[in-house]
């Protein structure tokens, strides 16, 4: 799967007329190998410590670009800050999202998914994507509040 994606990221950057980079293979390889919700600075921190000579600037333009490839996709926490994860073809997932600590919890219902689907054909509407984020407290959270 993780070729599947490299030759995927290759043949976006050969469209959009972007020439093969040692560092971009460096941050696409590292991106993947992890199922974290990373930060572009956690993303940077890991690139960095393998890989000095990358700069955080270059790590945030390439992730931009995995999101424009199709192989990433930005979260925006409560805080303010953007975390990125994998998106895969055909998968699919929400979120569970704690305003506390900013955990995340991914989870799927099928449920969900399909009163979803029926909300949109009662409306006409031809679903193509979506997605969901539920805020709140983590238990940690909140046992910490209590």
């Amino acid at each position: 799967m993780i070729l599947e994606k490299k030759k995927t990221f290759n043949a976006f950057a050969a469209r959009q007329g972007l020439r093969s980079t040692r560092q971009r293979d460096v941050i696409l390889d590292i991106f993947l190998s992890t199922h974290e919700h990373l930060s572009v600075e956690e993303l940077y921190l890991k690139v960095k410590a393998s890989h000095p000579g990358v700069g955080q600037a270059t790590v945030y333009r390439t992730l931009k670009l995995f999101v424009e490839a199709g192989l990433a996709r930005e979260m925006m926490l409560p805080d303010g800050q953007t975390r990125y994860e994998h998106q895969l073809v055909g998968e699919h997932h929400d979120h569970l999202i704690c305003t506390g600590c900013n955990a995340i919890i991914e989870f799927e219902d099928e449920t969900i998914e399909q009163l979803q689907r029926e909300i949109a054909k009662r409306h006409g509407f031809s679903l193509t994507a979506h997605k969901m984020q539920l805020y709140g407290l983590c238990p940690a959270c909140l046992r910490a509040k209590a």
